[in-house]
């Protein structure tokens, strides 16, 4: 299967995409931890049902040195012993701006507080910035039906 629009032989994909990579890199110099910032794409990546994202994010945690446990209980994260308490107040504010519409009023003001007990303000930053970025790459890849499984860490950059 094919995706229904080669994004990486776009002209105007290409541009796009290299400005949506450019805030990727301002999101990493937050100092929102790397692991954090994998978790987030992984879980925004399984409630919007990315493929592709959820192939790169898997693959570029694992090759970071996440332990694969952790990565197999992220959709579980409630019941999983192995996330930090900032790890699980990151997983909650993603799961909330990633259901934006599900909620009236957006995200609950307990489910911000929460990550701003963990997080100062740059790292508060870099995890809305992360959660906003990872669900514009969901939905451009789910749209497009962009193929997953061929990805190789550090494919991209």
């Amino acid at each position: 299967m094919g995706p229904r629009l080669n994004v990486f032989a776009s002209p105007s994909a290409g541009k796009a995409l290299k400005h949506l990579s450019a805030v990727a890199k301002v999101i990493s110099d937050t100092g929102l931890p790397d692991s954090t910032q994998e978790l987030v794409r992984i879980r925004a990546s399984q409630i919007n049902g990315c493929g592709f994202c959820l192939d790169m994010h898997t693959k570029e945690a694992i090759a970071a040195g996440e332990a694969p446990t952790r990565l197999h209980l992220v959709a579980a994260w409630r019941e999983a012993t192995v996330f930090t308490e900032a790890e699980r107040a990151a997983l909650e504010l993603v799961e909330e701006g990633t259901r934006i519409a599900d909620g009236a009023g957006g995200v609950p003001d307990d489910v911000w507080a929460n990550a701003a007990k963990h997080y100062d303000e740059e790292q508060l930053t870099g995890l809305v910035m992360s959660v906003a970025l990872i669900n514009s790459f969901n939905r451009l890849n789910v749209m497009v039906q962009q193929p997953a499984g061929e990805y190789e860490p550090g494919m991209f950059g």
